[in-house]
């Protein structure tokens, strides 16, 4: 199954991203920490492959921090300096500042060796819908300025920020790709609610969701759902978190939808545990 989504603002979109590319000096990339990969726009390093870059890994405290600090390694590799954040610590906000005016630093020895004045770094900040951008422009502003939300896609237009008198901020709307070659990358995505729940069937999505963590976070599905590792029958699985949740229709009947909005809500508020769907493997 191929997932397909591409609205005529995202087009828009990457042809901005396209054309501001040259006005700044490096670029921001977010991704989500508990999908580092997936949640890379494989349309956007195409566009962004000239340029500098850092990589902020989003919603740290939502994901397995042993798995975030591979990830950060395997950034690193490739050598791309990459930070995890949780956006409610000033400390990770700071660490995103100092990140960038060492990047931005770069650019301005450049332009002093040959004769201009120096002026704030650039940097054009890019994600997916729904990464957390909005809310990380606003913590760097210590000021509200970007739009946030729960639904992906609130930013529709460009905006510069200035971020003290270290550098100015180019904000661009979240753009997805055209479509999703690997089922997995559309199931992770969705998993953790970067894509509308309408695009994918729910309960597709947390079959998917409980045979990965029966794999990799057996203790915490026990602890939550009390659901064994080797349980294989998913109409059993269903049945006895509707039964512990009361997630009931009249005549005592399993509310499917129901149970899988449960495990999804438990994943992605992370009251299932620090769980992160992909690692560099």
């Amino acid at each position: 199954m191929t997932i397909q989504w591409f609205p005529g603002h995202m087009a828009k979109a990457r042809r901005q991203v396209e054309e501001k590319l040259k006005l700044v000096d490096f670029v921001m990339e977010l991704v989500d920490a508990r999908a580092p990969l997936s949640s890379q726009n494989p349309m956007l390093q195409q566009v962004l492959q000239s340029k500098t870059k850092m990589i902020v890994l989003m919603k740290r405290d939502l994901a397995d921090q042993r798995i975030t600090e591979q990830w950060i390694n395997y950034f690193k590799e490739k050598e791309i300096p990459a930070i995890a954040v949780d956006v409610n610590d000033k400390t990770d906000i700071k660490k995103v500042i100092q990140l960038a005016k060492s990047l931005g630093q770069e650019k301005m020895d450049k332009l002093m060796k040959k004769g201009i004045q120096p002026r704030p770094a650039r940097a054009m900040i890019v994600g997916i819908p729904n990464v957390g951008k909005s809310t990380l422009i606003n913590r760097l502003a210590n000021k509200k300025i970007a739009q946030t939300g729960d639904r992906p896609g609130i930013t529709k237009h460009q905006l510069w920020i200035k971020v003290k008198k270290d550098f100015e901020l180019l904000d661009t709307p979240g753009i997805l790709w055209p479509k999703f070659e690997d089922q997995m990358v559309g199931y992770r995505l969705a998993a953790i609610g970067t894509i509308k729940d309408q695009l994918l069937s729910l309960q597709d999505i947390v079959v998917f969701v409980i045979k990965y963590l029966q794999v990799h976070y057996p203790a915490l599905l026990k602890e939550r759902f009390n659901i064994d590792h080797d349980m294989e029958d998913m109409w059993e699985i269903f049945k006895l978190i509707g039964k512990q949740r009361g997630a009931l229709e009249s005549g005592g009947n399993i509310n499917l939808d129901k149970v899988s909005e449960i495990v999804l809500q438990d994943l992605r508020s992370g009251r299932l545990g620090n769980i992160t769907l992909e690692s560099p493997e």
